[in-house]
């Protein structure tokens, strides 16, 4: 286990991380060339921190924290064979934070010597004071703090070539234009990152954690004039090893454009809703904003008198884990260098608790759960990390096999949902339902409901895949409204 360590002579803080760039995908076997281990970026001297948080105080300020970023990456892009875009960006902020009473301000910069530190600190003091009082602002409480925190094997050390991810970008591209039917390209993606991040407070923590990432898209086109089509496929992971093969990628590109050819209007109807995995965790998103603790303290979430009561159907549940690892969203510590743990959000379908940092907690009378998340240059709020649906027994075959004439979504279009109502209506695009079966493609359609309703009428597949921080097997939703000619 990882230990806090204090540095001296005075306390730093903790904030924090700012999740990393997630980069480009992992090269086919053949393609993929160990990238040489490297070491990470050097961060700032603790000493250089635990100074500011002195120069804060000395300025007037009650309490500081302070957000150590440093961040590279590397990005690269093919287009119909050729090389479209090489570029690679390497940077270091530093934001400071601090309260005068019940009022706090924040500056950032990118200058480090100690004279500009201690004026930025001063500044800092200066526009504190100037401010209205925040009755929630405040840092953390020593017995809150993080005090130790595991290892989540968020960086392979590994910093790939320009070359080797071209060579990604292109294995991807190649194989999705040979797909017979795919006519254009958009082109292919490879990027990596890695970010290392350093909390320190003048409440007596500190920390620091790496994020690398790894990611790889590519988008083509089929069939001619207006009758063209456009579908994708992407991968993302914090390990080389993780990521889809560039060959797959492409090839599903390809595949999932073909298959979105010569497309039909739908008839109005209400009917079965089958949303595939790639799009099914948006539903998850509407949710993570519902229960986001501000919304709440605010009134302005549809589920803000729904905690404890059941809002999905018995056996349902839905998992916040910060510390799954090599996990997309993960975290040792929140930004207010409170401890992190895995949350059931929904057991057996009902709703457990709310995200909350320490404002929303303070405004809501609860005690935060580890939600805080945070910028250079503003303050905290809620957010997810690893936020996932279970799994559910049926196979996608199982969940579509009784639908006699259904909706089956692989593309949303535009953002129609009201988070105080929960109303919801979203253009879509994908396969119409026949007997059980995917008939024919259909496109511009409209899928309306509430997400009440949606929610407690959900039914998960059992092909859940970890692709991103918000992620969700394919799922039914009965009795929505579609929308079409």
């Amino acid at each position: 286990m990882a230990k806090a360590k204090k540095p001296a002579p005075r306390k730093p803080a903790a904030r924090k991380a700012a999740a990393p760039k997630t980069a480009p995908r992992k090269a086919a076997q053949k393609s993929r060339k160990p990238a040489g281990r490297t070491r990470a970026p050097a961060a700032p001297d603790p000493n250089l921190l635990a100074d500011l948080m002195g120069w804060a105080k000395a300025a007037g300020a009650d309490a500081a924290d302070a957000l150590y970023v440093n961040g590279e990456s590397i990005s690269v892009a093919q287009r119909m064979g050729k090389q479209e875009k090489l570029e690679s960006s390497e940077g270091r902020d530093l934001g400071l934070r601090v309260f005068v009473g019940r009022r706090q301000a924040f500056v950032s910069t990118t200058d480090f010597s100690p004279d500009a530190l201690r004026t930025l600190a001063g500044r800092a003091v200066d526009m504190a004071k100037a401010v209205p009082e925040d009755p929630v602002c405040g840092i953390a409480p020593e017995e809150l703090l993080a005090t130790d925190w595991p290892d989540l094997d968020l960086d392979d050390r590994r910093r790939p070539s320009a070359r080797s991810l071209l060579a990604m970008a292109a294995e991807a591209e190649d194989a999705a234009r040979a797909v017979k039917g795919v006519t254009n390209s958009e082109g292919a993606e490879a990027g990596w990152g890695r970010t290392t991040v350093v909390l320190a407070a003048s409440n007596g923590f500190s920390g620091s954690y790496r994020r690398g990432g790894y990611s790889l898209s590519c988008s083509v086109l089929g069939g001619e004039g207006t009758g063209m089509e456009r579908d994708y496929e992407w991968s993302s992971a914090v390990h080389l090893e993780d990521l889809m093969a560039p060959a797959t990628v492409g090839r599903n590109a390809g595949k999932f454009v073909v298959r979105r050819l010569n497309p039909r209007k739908a008839k109005s109807a209400r009917v079965p809703v089958v949303y595939d995995r790639r799009v099914s965790g948006g539903l998850l998103g509407h949710l993570a904003g519902a229960i986001n603790g501000r919304a709440v303290a605010r009134g302005t979430s549809f589920l803000k008198d729904m905690m404890g009561k059941k809002i999905f159907a018995s056996g349902i549940r839905i998992l916040d884990n910060p510390l799954r690892k090599r996990g997309l969203g993960s975290r040792p510590f929140d930004a207010e260098g409170l401890p992190t743990k895995r949350y059931a959000v929904i057991d057996d379908g009902r709703l457990t608790t709310w995200m909350l940092d320490l404002a929303a907690a303070r405004q809501l009378g609860l005690k935060p759960t580890g939600h805080a998340a945070r910028g250079i240059s503003g303050p905290p709020s809620p957010t997810t990390s690893n936020f996932y649906l279970e799994k559910g027994k049926a196979s996608v075959a199982e969940l579509i096999g009784d639908i006699k004439s259904g909706l089956y979504i692989t593309d949303l279009i535009g953002f129609g949902v009201n988070g105080v109502t929960g109303d919801y209506s979203r253009g879509a695009s994908g396969f119409w339902i026949e007997n059980g079966k995917l008939a024919w493609p259909v496109s511009g359609i409209t899928v309306a409901g509430n997400l009440k309703d949606m929610f407690r009428r959900l039914t998960p597949a059992n092909d859940l895949q970890f692709k991103s921080s918000t992620n969700a097997p394919t799922v039914r939703i009965e009795g929505l409204t579609v929308a079409g000619s």
